[in-house]
């Protein structure tokens, strides 16, 4: 491949502006630094992991619905089976898609939160 990809480009600025940039900062420019260099660790880890999260999260709601659709229309009718008592609030295959769903989604967005990090439903890190 001749080009970097999405992944890569984004990696190699935040890590230019961990290595190089904040230790030469001071005050609120070295924060909002930090605040850059965390924003790209989170838009890599998107790259990485949202593709097959959304998938499985996908693969879940197929089975718990019983229906198919997009993202969007399988949560959607999720939303709506929960509001209007067709899939029960207590459900055991609801909360494991729940809990499966926003640890994904955690990974991605937060995967240093203790609550993560300490999940005994965690699969991954």
């Amino acid at each position: 491949m001749d080009q970097p990809s999405a992944h890569e480009l984004v990696t190699a600025v935040r890590e230019f502006i961990e290595k190089h940039a904040m230790p030469e900062l001071q005050g609120r420019t070295a924060f909002h630094a930090r605040v850059a260099a965390n924003a790209l660790a989170i838009v890599a880890r998107q790259l990485e992991q949202a593709t097959p999260a959304e998938a499985m999260e996908r693969k879940r709601l197929k089975a718990l619905l019983g229906i198919d659709g997009t993202l969007d229309e399988l949560n959607r009718a999720l939303c709506k089976a929960i509001r209007t008592g067709g899939l029960p609030w207590n459900d055991p295959r609801l909360g494991t898609h729940l809990t499966a769903t926003t640890l994904a989604k955690i990974a991605i967005d937060q995967p240093a939160y203790a609550g993560y990090v300490h999940s005994p439903h965690r699969t991954g890190g």
